[in-house]
C-alpha cells in the first residue's frame, strides 16, 4: 500500500462542524478526480461518521473528533474519523442495521449508511476511550481519449 497524500484535522463535536468536515474530505478527494457520484458518496459517509461522534460519543458533553484521510494506492480514499468519547460496548450489535442507543428520532442506520456508501469500514472501539471509523472508497478511473 502507499500514500500518496495525507491530511489530519480535529474539531470539535459540534454539529455545526459536520458539514465543515464533510466539506473537507470532499475537497481532498477531488485530487482523485472522483464523480459527482463519488464525491456524494464520501460527504455522506463522513457526515455519518461525524454525526456519530456528535451524538454518540460525546452525548453529554463536546470532545475533539479527529480526522485522517489519505490517498492510498493511486486510486483510493482512507479516511478514519477518531473519538475519545464512551466508546462501543459491543461494535457487531451497533453496526447491525436498526439499532440504536438513543431512540427517539434515530434510525440506527449509520453504521449501514457508512458501508453502503464506502467499499470498506472498519469499527474498533474501547467502552471509556473511544472509537476509530475507519472507511476506505475507490474511486474508479476515468478514461480519457487522445486526440
Amino acid at each position: 500500500m502507499s500514500i500518496t497524500n495525507k491530511f489530519n484535522m480535529n474539531l470539535l463535536s459540534r454539529s455545526s462542524n459536520e458539514g465543515f468536515a464533510r466539506s473537507v474530505v470532499a475537497a481532498f478527494a477531488a485530487q482523485l478526480d472522483p464523480t459527482i457520484e463519488e464525491i456524494s458518496d464520501i460527504k455522506t459517509a463522513v457526515s455519518e461518521a461525524v454525526t456519530n461522534c456528535i451524538v454518540h460519543a460525546y452525548k453529554d458533553g463536546i470532545g475533539k473528533i479527529y480526522i485522517t484521510c489519505e490517498i492510498i494506492d493511486g486510486n483510493k480514499i482512507r479516511i478514519k474519523i477518531r473519538d475519545n468519547g464512551c466508546g462501543i460496548e459491543n461494535v457487531e450489535k451497533a453496526m447491525e442495521p436498526l439499532f440504536t442507543t438513543v431512540g427517539g428520532e434515530r434510525a440506527g442506520l449509520g453504521f449501514a449508511v457508512m458501508q453502503s456508501f464506502t467499499d470498506g469500514i472498519t469499527v474498533k472501539s474501547k467502552v471509556g476511550k473511544g472509537t476509530t471509523v475507519t472507511m476506505v472508497k475507490r474511486i474508479i478511473p476515468k478514461f480519457t481519449v487522445n486526440a
